[in-house]
């Protein structure tokens, strides 16, 4: 490639905006890494359009301020105190693979933080990550592509059919991938007293809560 050819996509990369929601450091609440101190990048834009969505504002893509690339991270850097190391910047949304990831990710990875990203798997997966969570929903399919790449299965449980929907995603996942059940929280009560029973059965498989809805933090 010309080198005239690589300063110009550079260019187009580090000038990209992204709509953001919400981003904010706090403690990685769901899934393998639960517990972790994290840093949450919400971007705007959903066509899931879950029933149960706890983030519905997200959904509008046109709804939410666009930031640079650059101003993302040095927002990130900020809020962490400067020395992103040991902490996990996790891409959410909304629908975070509406948009293109490799520039963000990239530039997370250049000043130290650990990039995950959690997705419904409903479009082609960009970026660079180091751990991928996919949570499948029946409103939109997940894709081969992401379903390969997943490192993590996180799949909601509503009601007793999606015991079955897990098992489907299980099989196509690649045989290192973590596989985890989680209650929806409005139905957590009635959910998890199946879901114990469940795992016990299938022990293939691991209880995630929302311990950060315990803790009453974002």
């Amino acid at each position: 490639m010309m080198i005239e050819n690589i300063e110009k996509n550079t260019t187009t990369q580090t000038s990209m905006h992204l709509p953001v929601m919400e981003s904010f450091y706090t403690i990685q609440g769901e899934g393998f890494y639960q517990g972790h101190a994290a840093y949450f990048i919400r971007l705007g834009g959903c066509d899931v359009g879950c029933v149960w969505c706890d983030v519905k504002d997200s959904w509008d893509i046109d709804a939410h301020p666009k930031f640079s690339i650059d101003q993302i991270v040095a927002k990130a850097l900020e809020e962490v105190g400067g020395d992103p190391k040991n902490i996990i910047a996790v891409i959410t949304g909304g629908e975070p693979l509406m948009h293109p990831l490799d520039a963000l990710t990239d530039a997370l990875h250049q000043v130290g933080f650990q990039t995950n990203i959690e997705t419904s798997g409903a479009h082609p997966l960009s970026g660079h990550f180091d751990w991928i969570c996919l949570s499948p929903k029946k409103f939109k399919f997940a894709l081969p592509d992401v379903i390969q790449a997943a490192n993590e299965l996180k799949v909601i449980i509503f009601n007793k059919s999606d015991f079955a929907w897990a098992e489907k995603y299980a099989a196509e996942v690649n045989p290192a991938c973590k596989l985890y059940i989680q209650p929806e929280w409005s139905k957590r009560a009635e959910m998890l007293p199946l879901m114990i029973d469940y795992v016990k059965s299938n022990p293939q498989w691991e209880i995630c809560l929302q311990i950060h809805k315990y803790m009453d933090i974002p």
